[in-house]
C-alpha cells in the first residue's frame, strides 16, 4: 500500500543489579502497525475523489454532506479549522511515508485560498491603517434585533503596538492569518471580490450577538461592493455609520492558526529523520503565529482589567488566544482597520503552539518582539487552564475584558482573571460554547501534546486532574459498544486568580447528555495517548485504544468512519432571521432579504440539497432527520490519533533518537550494589538525568561510560516507600523514563495479591467535616472475582467519637451495591483508630481477570465536626488522580491481598 521508511532502532533496557519487570500493554498493543495502517487506510478514503472531501482546487470541505448546520451553514462552506486539519493529516503521511509533497501542496492552498491575498486586501488600503487609532468602536449586543450597533467615534479606543513590529518585518501592511470561512463552490453567488461568479469565495455570517445562533445569521461577502443585499450591501444590517463605503473585512480563528503552526512543527520534526528541508513552510507557520499575535489584545485595545481606558501599548495584552481577530479597510477609500477581541474561552488555547513560537529557534518569529510575546502567552495560558479548572477537573468557559460586550462596569461578585470577567459561555449562547464536551477535548490534547513534549509539571497538574475526570464519564459498555460526553454543564464559578489554582469548591461540571461524537472521540484518544506517554499512566492508553478499536469495529465505512445522527428540522423552517424593519435587498440568487424571513428563505437552494426530502418529510411528520455525516475535521481526528497510537506505541523509532523502554524496577533502598542500565544511544549524548524539578549530578548521583548508565545507591537510598521517576534527557530525540519502586526491607512488605487498589483523596484540605476518598479495584488474578467476597479497608482518626454516616456517590456496579461499614481499632495504631470497610453487595455480580471498577464515596460525622486528616494512616495529598495505594487494604474472603495494615 505504501512504502515504509522508517529505520528500525532496537533498545535494551538491563538492570545489573535488579531484574526490571517491564509494563506490559496487552496482547494486541504489540500490533502497533494496525495503527499505523488505520491512518494509511483514511488518509486514501479522504484522497479518493470518489468520496468528496475536497473539491476540484483541492480545498477540504467542511463535510461531505451538504445538508449540515453547525457552524458552517452548508456543508461545502468550509472553514480555517478544515484547513489547519489538512496541514496536520499531511505532516503524520509525511511520518509514515517519507514522503512530504502534500504536506507542502496543503500549505500552497491554504497560503493560495484561505489566506487573502494582495487582490483580497489591498495593500495600498491597508497602509493608511493608523495604528494610534485602529478602529471605530460600535457596542456588541446579545440579541440580533438590537443590530444596527451604532458607530461611536468618540469611544475609547487604545493604541495598536505591534503594527510597527510587524510591517517593518515583513515589508507589508497586510496581514497574513486565514480567514475563518469560504464558500468553496460559491454556492452563494457572491464570487471573487464581488464579481459573483468565481469561486471559491470569502464570506462570513456571525456579527450579532451571543444569541445569535447559525440559523440566525445572515450571509455576506467579505469583499462589499454592495452589489447584492441593499443599497449598502449587507453593510448596515450590523452597523449604523454617517456614510458607507464599498471595503473588505476578513476575520481570523486563533485556534485555527495555532493548530497549522503546531501540525507544521510536527511536519518538520518528521521530515528532518528523511533528511526533507520543510523550511520554506516553516517560514509560513512562522509568520502566520507572528501576525496571530493580534488575538492577544483587547478588541479595542483598551486596557485590561481597565477596560474604560485606551491602552497605551502592551497594557492592553491578554497575552491569551481569544475568539478571533480582524481587519478590513476600503477598496476605493484610503482607510483601514484592526481589531483583537475582548472574549478569550479556553477552548482556543495553545500551550504547545505558544511553546514553538518561543522555544524553537526555527519557529521563533522573525519581529522584533515574537518570540517573547509567546513565551508570556505560553504562561497566561496555563495559569488560564489553572484559575477554570473546576473541582471535578473539566476546564470552565473563560473571562472577558468587556462585560456584555459594551465595556460596562463588571459587578462585584463575578470572579476575575488579571481583571478580566468570568463568563461561562465566552461569545455565543445559543448554544452555550462551553457546553460541547470536544471543547474540552481540542483544548487538552495541545496540553497533553506539550506536557509531553516539555515535561512541563504546570501541564502534568492540570492533565492529571482532567484525565481522572474524564475516566469517570467515559462509558465503555460491556456490550462492545461507547459513550463520551455530548452536552455539559455548569454551576458556580472559579475563585478570582491570585496566582495559584485553590481546587474551585465552587466550580462544578456536569454531564447532560452522552453520544457518540466520532471526531471527539479520535481527539480524546490522542490527549490520553499523549498523557499517558508522558505521565506513564497505562490506564490512558488503554482507555483511548479501547476507543479507537470500537470506533473502528462500530463505525467503520466506505469513505471513513460515521454515525447515525439525527437532525431536528424545526430551526430550518421555522427560525426567524431579522432583518430590521424598512431593509429591503436580495441573495445573489434573487432571495428577497426583509423583515420575516425565515432560515431557508435566503437559502433556497437547500431545497435542491439531496437530502431535502428527507428533512421535509421529518418535518412534517414531527420526527428527525437521520443522516450519517462525514465531516473532514472528524475524519482527520480519527485518522491521527490512530497514527498517533502506532508513533508512541510502536516499537520502531528513528534511528537519530534515542529512547529507553519505560521499566519498573524494586529497589532496596538497602541494596549494596547500584543500578545500571545499557542504553543503545546511536551517537547521542545523555545530556541529564531528572526526578522532577530535581536534577540528579553527575559523578555524584549517576555516572555514564559509553552506553552504560548507574544509578547510585546512596541516591536512591535517600527515598522511603514510593516511586521514583527518572527521566533521561538525550541531546536528540524524546525522553524516557525509568520508574523505580523503592522500598524499606526495615518495615513490612506490601502484600500483593490477586487485587490491586489504587485511591486518591478528593478534599485534601487538613480539617475537613466530610472525607471523601475515590477508590479503583483491579482484578489481578487469572480468573473472576465475585465481589461479594471483597473488602477494602481505609484507615483513619475519628478525631472525637461520634455517630458516624457513609454515602456512596457513585460506582461502576452501581451504588445501591456498595456498603461502608465502621470499625474501632485499638488505638495503639499510628495514625489511625478507625477503618471504613467497603463491601459490595451480590448485586455487584464479578469482577472479571484484567479489569477494573471504581467506588467514589463520602462519610461524616453526626455531628458534621472536622476530622484533622494530617497524619492519618491512608490519607495522601499527593495523588490528585487514581495512583497505587498501599495504605489502604484490599480482602478476599478475609485474606489480604493488597497493602499494608497499620
Amino acid at each position: 500500500m505504501y512504502k515504509k521508511k522508517v529505520a528500525w532502532l532496537v533498545l535494551t533496557a538491563l538492570m545489573i543489579s535488579l531484574v526490571p519487570k517491564p509494563i506490559t500493554y496487552g496482547a494486541e498493543a504489540d500490533n502497533t502497525s494496525a495503527y499505523e495502517e488505520r491512518f494509511m487506510e483514511m488518509w486514501e478514503d479522504l484522497h479518493d475523489s470518489d468520496n468528496g472531501y475536497f473539491s476540484e482546487q483541492g480545498i477540504p470541505y467542511h463535510s461531505v454532506e451538504t445538508m449540515i448546520v453547525e457552524a458552517p451553514d452548508y456543508g461545502h462552506v468550509t472553514t480555517s479549522e478544515a484547513f489547519s486539519y489538512y496541514l496536520w493529516l499531511e505532516a503524520m503521511y509525511g511520518k509514515f511515508s517519507g514522503d512530504f509533497s502534500s504536506f507542502e501542496d496543503a500549505w500552497d492552498i491554504t497560503e493560495k485560498y484561505i489566506i487573502p491575498g494582495d487582490k483580497d486586501q489591498p495593500n495600498s488600503s491597508m497602509s493608511k491603517y493608523n495604528a494610534n487609532s485602529p478602529a471605530t468602536y460600535a457596542a456588541e449586543w446579545e440579541e440580533p434585533d438590537l443590530y444596527p450597533s451604532a458607530m461611536d467615534f468618540g469611544a475609547a479606543v487604545g493604541k495598536d503596538p505591534i503594527n510597527s513590529d510587524l510591517t517593518s518585518t515583513y515589508g507589508t501592511s497586510q496581514i497574513y492569518g486565514m480567514h475563518w470561512l469560504l464558500d468553496v463552490d460559491n454556492w452563494y453567488g457572491f464570487g471573487q471580490r464581488g464579481d459573483g461568479t468565481s469561486t471559491p469565495s470569502y464570506i462570513n455570517t456571525y456579527q450579532r450577538g451571543t444569541q445569535e445562533s447559525v440559523f440566525e445569521t445572515i450571509p455576506q461577502p467579505c469583499y462589499e461592493t454592495m452589489k447584492f443585499g441593499g443599497k449598502n450591501g449587507f453593510l448596515d444590517l450590523f452597523v449604523k455609520d454617517n456614510s458607507y463605503s464599498q471595503q473588505f473585512k476578513y476575520t481570523n480563528a486563533p485556534d485555527a492558526d495555532a493548530r497549522a503552526v503546531q501540525a507544521t512543527y510536527w511536519a518538520n520534526e518528521w521530515a528532518k529523520d528523511y533528511g526533507v528541508d520543510l523550511s520554506d513552510d516553516v517560514s509560513k507557520a512562522t509568520k502566520m503565529g507572528d501576525y496571530l499575535r493580534y488575538s492577544m489584545f483587547d478588541k479595542y485595545f483598551r486596557k485590561i482589567g481597565n477596560s474604560s481606558t485606551a491602552g497605551t501599548g502592551y497594557d492592553s495584552s491578554h497575552y491569551l488566544l481569544s475568539w478571533y481577530y480582524a481587519w478590513g479597510g476600503g477598496t476605493t477609500a484610503d482607510w483601514a482597520w484592526k481589531i483583537g477581541c475582548s472574549h478569550n474561552h479556553f477552548g482556543y488555547q495553545n500551550p504547545m503552539t505558544a511553546w514553538i513560537l518561543s522555544e524553537d529557534s526555527e519557529f521563533k518569529p522573525a519581529s522584533q518582539n515574537g518570540a517573547t510575546d509567546w513565551g508570556e502567552s505560553l504562561d497566561r495560558q496555563l495559569e488560564f487552564y489553572q484559575w477554570l479548572q473546576s473541582s471535578e477537573g473539566a476546564i470552565a468557559g473563560g473571562a472577558s475584558n468587556s462585560y456584555n460586550g459594551r465595556y460596562e462596569t463588571l459587578p462585584s461578585n463575578v470572579s476575575t482573571f488579571y481583571g478580566m470577567g468570568y463568563e461561562e459561555n465566552p461569545v455565543y449562547s445559543d448554544p452555550g460554547s462551553n457546553t460541547w464536551f470536544g471543547m474540552q477535548t481540542w483544548s487538552m490534547q495541545r496540553v497533553a501534546e506539550y506536557y509531553y513534549q516539555t515535561g512541563d509539571t504546570r501541564a502534568k497538574d492540570i492533565m492529571d486532574k482532567w484525565v481522572s475526570w474524564v475516566k469517570t464519564v467515559v462509558k465503555l459498555n460491556s456490550d462492545g459498544t461507547f459513550q463520551i460526553p455530548g452536552k455539559i454543564a455548569w454551576t458556580g464559578q472559579p475563585d478570582t486568580w491570585t496566582g495559584t489554582y485553590t481546587g474551585n469548591s465552587g466550580l462544578h461540571v456536569s454531564v447532560e447528555t452522552y453520544g457518540t461524537d466520532l471526531g471527539i472521540v479520535g481527539s480524546l484518544a490522542n490527549t490520553l495517548l499523549y498523557y499517558s506517554k508522558a505521565s506513564g499512566d497505562d490506564e490512558s492508553r488503554v482507555l483511548a485504544k479501547e476507543l479507537l478499536d470500537r470506533t473502528w469495529t462500530l463505525y467503520r465505512d466506505e469513505k471513513g468512519v460515521s454515525c447515525t445522527e439525527y437532525i431536528d428540522p424545526t430551526r430550518y423552517f421555522e427560525q426567524e432571521v431579522y432583518v430590521p424593519e424598512g431593509f429591503t435587498g436580495t441573495m445573489p440568487n434573487g432571495d428577497e432579504i426583509k423583515n420575516g424571513i425565515k432560515f431557508l428563505d435566503i437559502r433556497s437552494k437547500y431545497k435542491d440539497d439531496p437530502n431535502y426530502e428527507n428533512l421535509l418529510n421529518a418535518y412534517n411528520t414531527g420526527t428527525d432527520m437521520e443522516i450519517n455525516y462525514h465531516r473532514f475535521w472528524a475524519q482527520c481526528d480519527v485518522a491521527i490519533a490512530n497514527g498517533l497510537y502506532s508513533i508512541l506505541f510502536g516499537e520502531e523509532t528513528n534511528e537519530s533518537n534515542s529512547t529507553l523502554s519505560t521499566n519498573k524496577a524494586t529497589f532496596d533502598k538497602n541494596a549494596a550494589e547500584d543500578i545500571s542500565v545499557e542504553v543503545t544511544l546511536n551517537g547521542n549524548t545523555l545530556d541529564a538525568i531528572n526526578n522532577g524539578k530535581d536534577a540528579l549530578v553527575k559523578g555524584t548521583d549517576y555516572t555514564v561510560n559509553d552506553n552504560v548508565v548507574t544509578i547510585s545507591k546512596d541516591y536512591l537510598a535517600k527515598y522511603s516507600v514510593g516511586n521514583v521517576n527518572l527521566t533521561f534527557d538525550f541531546s536528540a530525540g524524546k525522553n524516557s523514563a525509568l520508574k523505580v519502586s523503592v522500598i524499606d526491607s526495615s518495615v513490612p512488605e506490601a502484600v500483593e495479591g490477586d487485587i490491586k487498589v489504587q485511591m486518591y483523596n478528593a478534599s485534601t484540605s487538613n480539617t475537613t467535616n466530610g472525607i471523601s476518598p475515590k477508590f479503583k479495584i483491579y482484578n489481578e488474578g487469572d480468573s473472576d472475582i465475585s465481589l461479594s467476597d471483597v473488602k477494602l479497608r481505609y484507615y483513619y482518626t475519628i478525631d472525637g467519637d461520634k455517630d458516624q454516616s457513609f454515602w456512596c456517590d457513585w460506582s461502576t456496579v452501581g451504588s445501591n451495591n456498595v456498603t461502608g461499614t465502621f470499625v474501632k481499632m485499638d488505638a495503639s495504631k499510628t495514625g489511625a483508630d478507625h477503618y471504613l470497610e467497603i463491601g459490595f453487595s451480590n448485586g455487584a455480580g464479578t469482577l472479571a481477570a484484567g479489569q477494573s471498577l471504581e467506588v467514589q464515596v463520602r462519610f461524616s460525622k453526626s455531628d458534621w465536626s472536622n476530622y484533622t486528616q494530617d497524619g492519618d494512616y491512608s490519607f495522601s495529598t499527593a495523588n490528585t488522580s487514581y495512583a497505587d495505594s498501599e495504605k489502604v487494604t484490599g480482602y478476599i474472603n478475609g485474606a489480604i491481598q493488597w497493602g499494608i495494615e497499620p
